[in-house]
């Protein structure tokens, strides 16, 4: 699929550049950080042949506006979601979310209301504690990481994706998921986003998960070491009926290390009544 975002929402975070495919029932797909709804192309190429598809790169990430004095937080992004559906005309549309996506979709529907038709959380950001030691530094001093001469954030970067693969990243793939990093403004956004991302947003919601009262997966790489699969097994112990499945030999980014078996799964499940 040609991976060019080539529609455009403004809201009061930036400019979002969305786009879908297919015909069907909607299913809208929700990508982590530090990624971007790239990693997404294999398995929205999968359902659009049942389902019309929808995916998005949120404010700050990706094909979306950057800028400075932005705001990427959790919150924000919950928030900008029930707008995005609103504007889409979604009701109840099948969800799957990644990472800190995960996040995102279940504030989205425990603070603010919004129905969905299934729900699957992928290596999700739901369960404390989360975010590893890199990631807590860079919290602590993003105006320090954000001074990094250009080198050296760009080899940062790169190794920190590639972290999440537990059998490497093709090279384009690697760049692709690098380039909306770097350069000045990508640099400055790369930091913010960590900066801003607080465990206290999903602190808020830990404790309503019981209150899930709709069809949900959680799949979970089983050779995730950015969220270990302990945390997929205490999610899915904490949600009413929750199905969980381990995606073998993948790492966190489950969508790259394993796209075929993520796409059967999604199927089976996005296709139950």
């Amino acid at each position: 699929m040609d991976w060019t975002l080539g529609q455009r929402h403004e809201t009061a975070q930036g400019i979002v550049r969305w786009e879908s495919w297919g015909g069907g029932s909607p299913v809208v797909l929700l990508h982590g950080t530090p990624f971007s709804s790239y990693v997404w192309r294999d398995i929205a190429a999968a359902l659009a042949t049942r389902y019309q598809v929808f995916v998005w790169d949120m404010p700050g990430y990706g094909q979306s506006e950057m800028r400075r004095d932005q705001d990427v937080s959790l919150a924000a992004q919950g928030r900008l979601f029930v707008d995005l559906l609103a504007h889409w005309g979604l009701h109840r549309p099948r969800v799957v979310a990644h990472d800190f996506g995960g996040a995102v979709a279940l504030r989205a529907h425990l603070l603010h209301g919004v129905l969905y038709a299934r729900l699957a959380l992928l290596d999700a950001v739901a369960v404390a504690p989360w975010g590893s030691p890199f990631f807590r530094l860079v919290a602590q001093h993003a105006d320090v990481f954000g001074q990094l001469p250009e080198a050296l954030h760009r080899a940062l970067v790169r190794e920190y994706v590639t972290s999440a693969s537990s059998r490497g990243l093709r090279p384009d793939v690697l760049d692709r998921l690098v380039e909306p990093w770097l350069g000045e403004l990508g640099q400055s956004a790369f930091y913010r986003q960590i900066a801003q991302n607080d465990q206290r947003y999903t602190d808020e919601i830990q404790g309503r998960y019981g209150e899930l009262g709709l069809p949900v997966l959680v799949g979970w790489g089983s050779d995730d070491t950015w969220l270990p699969p302990e945390r997929g097994r205490a999610l899915a112990s904490q949600i009413p009926g929750a199905r969980l499945e381990m995606i073998a030999e993948a790492g966190h980014l489950v969508q790259e290390d394993a796209p075929v078996q993520v796409a059967t799964l999604l199927g089976d499940f996005l296709g139950e009544e």
